[in-house]
């Protein structure tokens, strides 16, 4: 059954239909904001590691972060990652954790190893543990170890979905995240490894060397980088730049 409307005098008469059912997820999908920025969860997980694997696999045949070390993280110190979201959808993120040296080291003992660490799969295929407790080689220790109360963020991984690469979302993540970083007390400095190609995208975003890093995987050779939270004060920025 239809009804005659008209509204108002300059608008033709058009007719109004019984109204069609719309179902509760093409309701939410209206409902979601355009560009979100938050904090992720462990229900993120999955997106995350899927961008994260189609990312860097093809490059370097590793992920940064496994997915239960993704979980890891995501429960131990979700206030250090940043996701931002299309219409629901997770286009890109950070994934950061504490840590307590001056640089990102390598050096662990087995004990730690044990008590910190949920994946050592690389400390067992790549290195001799010693059962003694003696000071080992493993790159897991600032890879997969979240250090709470903390001056120090360590950034393990900045990936953007495929799709939407190349449109600057990456530099703008960084930016946000480094200013939402200088908003948490306490906290003075983020670092991170790169490859070097990669050194100059860090530096435009305030970062700056520290040197070659005593990180290595699958025979890549990485530079660590430092940013002061402090030091540095950035104009407001577009964020659909």
């Amino acid at each position: 059954m239809t009804k005659q409307v008209c509204g108002s005098p300059f608008l033709k008469p058009f007719f109004l239909k019984t109204p069609v059912r719309v179902s509760s997820l093409q309701q939410r999908r209206h409902t979601l904001p355009a560009s979100e920025f938050r904090n992720l969860t462990s229900q993120d997980a999955i997106s995350v590691f899927e961008i994260e694997r189609e990312a860097f696999v093809s490059v370097s045949g590793e992920c940064p972060l496994t997915l239960d070390e993704v979980l890891n993280f995501l429960g131990q110190c979700p206030e250090l990652s940043l996701g931002w979201f299309e219409e629901g959808q997770l286009v890109a993120f950070i994934i950061g954790s504490g840590w307590h040296k001056e640089r990102l080291s390598k050096v662990l003992t087995l004990s730690k190893i044990k008590n910190s660490c949920k994946s050592i799969r690389l400390c067992y295929s790549l290195f001799n543990i010693l059962d003694d407790g003696n000071l080992i080689p493993v790159p897991q220790e600032a890879m997969t170890q979240h250090v709470p109360d903390t001056p120090t963020v360590h950034i393990h991984v900045l990936s953007v979905h495929r799709h939407c690469r190349q449109q600057g979302k990456g530099s703008v993540l960084l930016w946000r995240y480094l200013q939402y970083l200088r908003c948490m007390p306490g906290l003075r400095r983020a670092l991170l490894i790169c490859e070097d190609f990669l050194v100059p995208f860090y530096q435009k975003a305030g970062f700056k060397e520290k040197g070659p890093s005593e990180i290595s995987v699958s025979n890549m050779q990485f530079q660590e980088m430092e940013y002061m939270v402090n030091g540095h004060v950035y104009a407001r920025r577009n964020s659909g730049c």
